[in-house]
């Protein structure tokens, strides 16, 4: 699936069949009109494949970490050439149709780099990622064109007034609907969560995947916790430029750090983070572009072994500013390589293995509460639980810190969207003891499987948290919390068991057993499936329409591309 690496011996290997010769003269002409001199010809050429926009606050400083990641790869003795691919605010789309393209647009960025680098000549690239689907299509598109590369988080927003974020705008709506919150408070609230620059502030999906991608090895050390306006985060982007220029001579690329052992390590950090439940579809996608063997039970396996360690949002109290405070992910990542949890010999864009680059890390402060230790975990194993049963018999994922409890019953409460849902529980229609359905929100049927923070939020804010659950083919934001379980496959739309459930079916949710159940009788649901008929779609043309035929399940990733 991917192209011949660098062998070492040829930095230039890409760049130049595009310049080298007489024939290549037209292409050099272009190239002298946007900066290249005589001498830059003979230079690696190191794309910088940057999402910056004013789109969402996530991505609006990423324009200057690129002017500084091409100046570390010029420093380091290569020819930088920036450009930009999109980005998609989950935040500022939550609860839209719109959101139907967040996770659309990972593929997009992906294919996008992927086109960018291919077409011309790129020897090396740094991709720079805010938003959530960023990250995960940065890494896609390195995993595919496996050319020496290094990822770098565009860092955290700081936390608002009163540690305020994003998350307590959408449970202040909630919030409102029960009288909790008056409208003058929640305009206080939306006017004072969002400070500046950066990506939302807890251990949403955001920071969940750039700790994912830390961890994997590709990017530099602590790049996943560092402030977006800060010298640090300059710092790691000057740093990425000149990271790849080494990764080419020394002939080191995605492959060679993209192991299973790394995939691992990955998701060993997800679990002591605390991270989001998009993790398991995003690194399913990650490892199927670098041809690495990943499922569901590998997060079943690990998380048996692994407890959830760090105190962070949206279940814990405290921000990302607040963990960076104390050291950031370094020393988290060397507690769980001392605890024999990582896999200290997997390289990484450093040139070095896991273990040496953490070999001098000091540990956290003492006095700190945010990360706890071994003999005293949040949650002695995974938060994020993959379910079977006869709604989802292949597979389902929730989201389990331990404090909404260790199972669920109730009755089914059935939505055909998330804006019935959401208009329900804000009127008051779901109720305690409700077992939310939302289905025709998957890969397929939404399509694009929109993340349901706003009746997650709604219900937060409404005191229902630990009162009802909700169970959707759809995913979550990494600012969800409660009892929730989502990626439900085989998907609605396509004719999976949660196309059959009716109103007041019982449904069992059991975070031990690992078990979804509908209590209704085989002969019940061979009667339903006889009568039910796929909804019309709802895509139209276009991006959503091609996206809806090549999808895979939620259970392989939701990937586009095929083996």
């Amino acid at each position: 699936m991917s192209e011949q690496g660098n062998n070492g011996s040829d930095e230039r290997r890409y760049s130049s069949v595009v310049v080298d010769g007489v024939e290549q003269a037209p292409s050099r002409a272009m190239l002298r009109a946007v900066g290249f001199s005589d001498a830059d010809f003979q230079k690696s050429q190191i794309g910088i494949a940057s999402t910056w926009s004013m789109v969402t606050p996530c991505n609006m400083h990423i324009d200057e970490l690129a002017r500084e990641a091409a100046a570390g790869a010029n420093a380091a003795g290569g020819k930088a050439v920036q450009f930009n691919t999109i980005t998609v605010s989950d935040g500022i789309s939550m609860g839209t149709p719109g959101m139907r393209y967040s996770l659309v647009s990972r593929e997009v960025i992906a294919d996008s780099i992927e086109t960018v680098v291919a077409a011309e000549g790129f020897d090396g690239f740094v991709t720079i990622g805010g938003c959530d689907k960023n990250m995960p299509g940065c890494v896609m598109a390195m995993a595919r064109l496996n050319r020496p590369s290094v990822f770098v988080y565009g860092g955290t927003i700081l936390l608002g007034e009163k540690r305020r974020d994003i998350v307590s705008v959408f449970e202040a709506v909630g919030g409102v609907a029960s009288g909790q919150v008056s409208e003058d408070l929640l305009l206080e609230v939306e006017r004072t969560a969002i400070p500046g620059p950066g990506s939302c502030g807890g251990m949403y999906t955001a920071n969940t995947m750039a700790s994912a991608i830390e961890a994997l090895g590709l990017s530099l050390p602590n790049s996943s916790a560092q402030n977006a306006v800060s010298d640090h985060k300059r710092a790691d982007s000057r740093n990425a430029g000149a990271a790849v220029v080494n990764l080419l001579r020394r002939g080191i690329k995605p492959s060679d750090i993209l192991s299973r052992e790394a995939f691992e390590n990955a998701i060993t950090t997800v679990i002591a983070v605390g991270g989001s439940t998009n993790a398991v579809l995003h690194l399913l996608a990650m490892a199927f572009e670098a041809g690495v063997e990943l499922e569901l039970d590998d997060f079943t396996r690990i998380g048996a072994r692994v407890p959830v360690l760090a105190d962070l949002r949206p279940s814990g109290k405290y921000g990302m500013s607040e963990l960076i405070e104390i050291g950031g992910l370094q020393p988290l990542l060397k507690m769980l390589l001392e605890a024999d949890l990582l896999h200290g010999d997997c390289l990484t864009v450093t040139g070095r293995t896991l273990a040496a680059n953490l070999a001098d890390v000091e540990p956290y402060p003492a006095d700190q509460d945010i990360v706890h230790g071994f003999d005293d975990p949040i949650k002695p194993d995974s938060h994020l639980v993959v379910l079977y049963g006869n709604l989802a018999p292949e597979g389902a994922v929730a989201k389990i810190s331990g404090k909404e409890g260790l199972s669920f019953t109730g009755n089914a409460r059935v939505f055909g969207s998330e804006e019935e849902c959401l208009q329900a529980i804000l009127d008051g229609t779901v109720v305690a003891n409700d077992v939310i359905v939302i289905r025709y929100e998957g890969p397929r049927g939404g399509p694009g499987m929109r993340e349901m923070l706003s009746p997650t939020g709604a219900i937060m804010g409404k005191g229902l948290g630990d009162k009802v659950a909700l169970i959707t083919d759809g995913r979550f934001s990494g600012g969800s919390h409660g009892f929730v379980v989502g990626h439900v496959t085989p998907e609605a739309a396509v004719g999976g068991p949660l196309a059959l459930v009716e109103d007041g079916d019982r449904i069992t949710i059991d975070a031990t057993n690992r078990t979804v159940e509908l209590a209704v009788s085989n002969a019940e649901l061979t009667q339903r499936r006889a009568a039910w008929t796929a909804p019309e779609s709802g895509e139209g043309p276009g991006t959503l329409s091609k996206y809806a035929r090549l999808v895979s399940s939620a259970s392989q990733g939701a990937v586009t591309t095929k083996a």
